[in-house]
């Protein structure tokens, strides 16, 4: 089973992770946290890897209506969306939302997780639409 939805793009890296905030923005979902794995990676274990930062992203309609469905949702709630290099791409990804009722089997956060579906996806055809473009 897939669990993410993936876009590749012919950006740099931080030129991507902001555009995907823009894009995230437009859909209703705001940045709670941001994770540099890349720096802390570094910093704790001295290894070294390429530009990889997840983004804790949160549409509070949607997390309000899964919660009320089901108070341990938050473990599934679809907020990561990770930017990273790929090779000389970058690559932007989100946690598939359909993941939380396939998991769960609760038949209740369907329409939610279809919801969140086509708000992430639209977020990330802006971005292939946006490469496209430039």
């Amino acid at each position: 089973m897939r669990y993410d939805r993936t876009v590749h793009l012919d950006t740099d890296f931080a030129t991507t992770v902001s555009r995907v905030r823009e894009a995230l923005a437009a859909q209703g979902f705001g940045i709670l946290t941001e994770i540099d794995v890349t720096a802390t990676l570094k910093a704790k274990l001295d290894h070294d890897m390429e530009d990889y930062v997840i983004l804790g992203a949160c549409n509070p309609p949607l997390a309000h209506r899964a919660l009320d469905t089901d108070r341990t949702i938050g473990l599934l709630l679809p907020c990561n969306v990770v930017v990273r290099t790929d090779g000389n791409r970058t690559a932007v990804q989100a946690l598939d939302p359909g993941t939380m009722v396939a998991l769960t089997g609760l038949d209740a956060l369907r329409p939610v997780a279809e919801e969140a579906t086509q708000r992430l996806d639209a977020a990330l055809a802006s971005l292939t639409t946006a490469d496209a473009d430039s």
